[in-house]
């Protein structure tokens, strides 16, 4: 079969490699079918995370078909359409036995501290696999892991009937936010710095989108939603945009951080207590993968987000190209 391999940064190899096989009664043999590319593969094929190894097959948001199954398997079966919960866990410490598997001290995830989907074949445990409608495409699957993202900081925010939502960024995991948070019904502004990525929002239902190069966020945000914003979400994930949430928040309000920033962040406590401000992390997704399949059935989640699509055999040149276009692209899509 074949495996793309980041073999050093901006160097992805296509290899011949043996199928794997099921060796334990829990394990399912998928063929892969799609993969998009993420914010963290491309930081991955830059050279820029230190807890990535080269070699590395990459790729962890995919969707695929059910080939062969161990003697235990009971959710899924061969033929079927599925998509792939990449978070792994130790599953043993208390952290895990509270339900919380995405902040384990020791989680990874598929396709960065271990080889992941871009290849023909994998063999994963079945607790890892939802099954899905066969007319739903491949692309629109592999979609499943950036909308766990959203659904899980959606979660996070406790979003009422009447909340504002504020999103800061318009890329995959903002975009995948706000299409969710429509279907709530509640108003959404999206903020950005680049009027295509805004552009895109608008598209996608925003109610209002505001460059904050161009525009005063703090007034678009006061007459959007007077007395400030019941909910905020980092989905860009940088110190200063942190600031800017407890700056633009309603008292009250909740806002949720994805970011993995390491820059010391400018907020003083009484800006929080005054108001009562809630703030919450979200990490990669918590068991929101019954959430999303449902979404897919239900059409909130859609092709309209795929920017481009590439064969295996151009996969480098589907990393190069998305990195020129300087994120403007929503995702880009690995066909197998």
């Amino acid at each position: 079969m074949r495996t793309a391999k980041l073999v050093a940064p901006y160097r992805i190899e296509i290899e011949e490699v043996p199928e794997p096989q099921i060796s334990g009664s829990d394990q399912v043999l998928v063929r892969v079918r799609a993969v998009g590319i993420c914010g963290t593969d491309l930081h991955t094929f830059k050279g820029e995370r230190t807890d990535v190894d080269f070699p590395r097959v990459m790729g962890h948001e995919l969707s695929g078909v059910v080939v062969d199954t161990g003697e235990a398997v009971v959710r899924v079966k061969k033929g079927d359409h599925v998509v792939f919960d990449p978070v792994h866990a130790c599953g043993r410490c208390r952290t895990c036995a509270a339900g919380h598997e995405n902040v384990c001290r020791n989680v990874k995830c598929f396709g960065v501290q271990m080889d992941g989907g871009f290849q023909d074949y994998i063999v994963v445990s079945e607790n890892k696999l939802y099954a899905v409608p066969e007319q739903i495409s491949f692309e629109c699957g592999a979609l499943a892991e950036p909308f766990s993202i959203a659904a899980n900081i959606i979660a996070r925010a406790d979003i009422g009937e009447n909340d504002r939502v504020v999103i800061f960024g318009a890329g995959t995991i903002g975009i995948a936010v706000l299409q969710a948070v429509k279907k709530m019904g509640n108003m959404v502004l999206v903020s950005d710095i680049a009027d295509a990525k805004l552009a895109m929002a608008e598209e996608f239902g925003a109610d209002l989108a505001v460059n904050s190069t161009k525009e005063k966020l703090g007034d678009a945000v006061e007459a959007f939603s007077p007395g400030g914003a019941d909910i905020l979400i980092d989905a860009v994930g940088t110190a200063s945009i942190l600031a800017q949430c407890i700056a633009l928040a309603a008292p009250c309000a909740r806002i949720v951080e994805i970011g993995f920033d390491e820059t010391e962040a400018s907020v003083r406590p009484i800006d929080i207590t005054k108001k009562e401000l809630t703030i919450s992390g979200s990490r990669m997704n918590c068991s929101r993968f019954q959430t999303v399949t449902e979404w897919l059935k239900e059409g909130i989640v859609t092709d309209k987000m795929i920017s481009r699509v590439y064969p295996l055999e151009e996969i480098e040149q589907a990393f190069n190209d998305t990195l020129a276009q300087g994120g403007n692209w929503l995702k880009t899509m690995i066909l197998l």
